[in-house]
């Protein structure tokens, strides 16, 4: 009981001020209580569909062939390959976490994983086409520009900081998702 109370100690916070809320406040709580149901709802439809590709992903596509892709001796196709996957993804990060770790489980270089997470987080197609709508094209590639420098930078000094225990413990626990 008290391992359970030290691991769940936030959840079981969350529920006695909501509980409370309920007491003294019934009208916001079950705003508030309808506000988080959807989200959780849009939460799950949105990651059944990744965990499924997810999951086809790490069936269909064989370890040498995604180390061939995005390994350790894939060159500059591999950094294209990270980059552009990251461009087309149009998810939230939380989504793409999955895909993160099947890609390192797969064999893909840790800086590459790195320029693929920073690609979907900053450089979306869908996010350039609004950008180019609302703030006008000058604005847009001198953006792009700047995040593809800012992007490489990040993944590759990250790659850089780690030690090679770092990188073992990484590719140890991708293999256990």
């Amino acid at each position: 009981m008290k391992m359970l109370l030290k691991r769940q100690w936030f959840l079981l916070t969350v529920i006695a001020v909501n509980l409370v809320m309920l007491i003294f406040q019934p009208q916001v709580e079950l705003t508030t209580l309808r506000f988080a149901g959807k989200n959780f709802l849009n939460f799950l439809f949105m990651l059944t569909p990744i965990f499924v590709c997810v999951g086809l992903m790490d069936v269909w596509i064989e370890r040498d062939t995604m180390v061939k892709i995005m390994g350790a001796k894939s060159g500059f196709k591999g950094v294209i390959v990270a980059l552009l996957l990251g461009v087309v993804t149009a998810v939230p990060l939380y989504a793409l976490l999955p895909v993160a770790g099947v890609l390192l489980k797969k064999g893909s270089r840790i800086s590459s994983v790195l320029l693929f997470i920073c690609a979907s987080t900053s450089i979306r197609i869908p996010l350039l086409l609004f950008e180019i709508s609302s703030l006008d094209w000058q604005f847009t590639f001198m953006r792009l520009i700047l995040n593809v420098f800012v992007v490489f930078a990040i993944a590759f000094i990250i790659k850089k900081l780690l030690s090679e225990t770092d990188e073992k413990a990484i590719y140890e626990n991708s293999d256990k998702l």
